[in-house]
């Protein structure tokens, strides 16, 4: 005759959970959290990889404190290109506007600044906004006028960038 024998296993006494304070709480979930972050931006790399992008201009993006003491550097010689970097420094010393030639506070837009500097010469002032189409028209092959180009922009930077390469442009043409 077989007897079974069943053998008692001893048991732990049972406690309560640890109560974690807040600031074990506040940890585990921030690592929880850093872990989920990983692992949706290993997921959106994943996802986005196929999306071309277009390089970021620097030169749009890098700004310069625009102060009334900011000079040029030398002017130039050529009467048109000294006319558009007048108009350039007009511009950052009064400011620049879109939507009409100038404004209440003396802001004014690219053609407004021409003009204003021409000082009632009509021949320079459009010998200046010639010169002004063509360095916009070698970037903005859709442009039509100095004025509806201005106005398509939110702030001055791209404006004041493209007369200040039309000076350099005038200046090289010997203008």
């Amino acid at each position: 005759m077989s007897t079974t024998h069943i053998q008692s296993v001893p048991t732990l006494p049972t406690t309560a959970p640890a109560v974690l304070s807040l600031e074990a709480r506040l940890a585990a979930v921030e690592a929880a959290m850093t872990v989920a972050l990983d692992e949706a931006a290993v997921a959106y790399e994943v996802r986005t990889a196929h999306i071309p992008t277009t390089p970021v201009d620097l030169v749009d993006v890098v700004a310069l404190p625009l102060t009334p003491t900011l000079q040029p550097s030398a002017p130039y010689a050529s009467p048109v290109a000294a006319l558009l970097q007048r108009a350039q420094q007009r511009l950052l010393i009064d400011g620049w506007c879109a939507g009409s030639q100038v404004r209440e506070d003396g802001a004014r837009c690219l053609y407004g600044a021409v003009r204003v500097e021409a000082a009632g010469d009509r021949s320079l002032e459009a010998r200046g906004l010639e010169v002004l189409m063509d360095a916009i028209r070698s970037q903005f092959s859709d442009a039509d006028s100095v004025p509806t180009f201005n106005d398509r922009w939110a702030d001055g930077r791209v404006p004041m960038r493209i007369l200040g390469q039309a000076a350099a442009l005038a200046d090289n043409r010997g203008q």
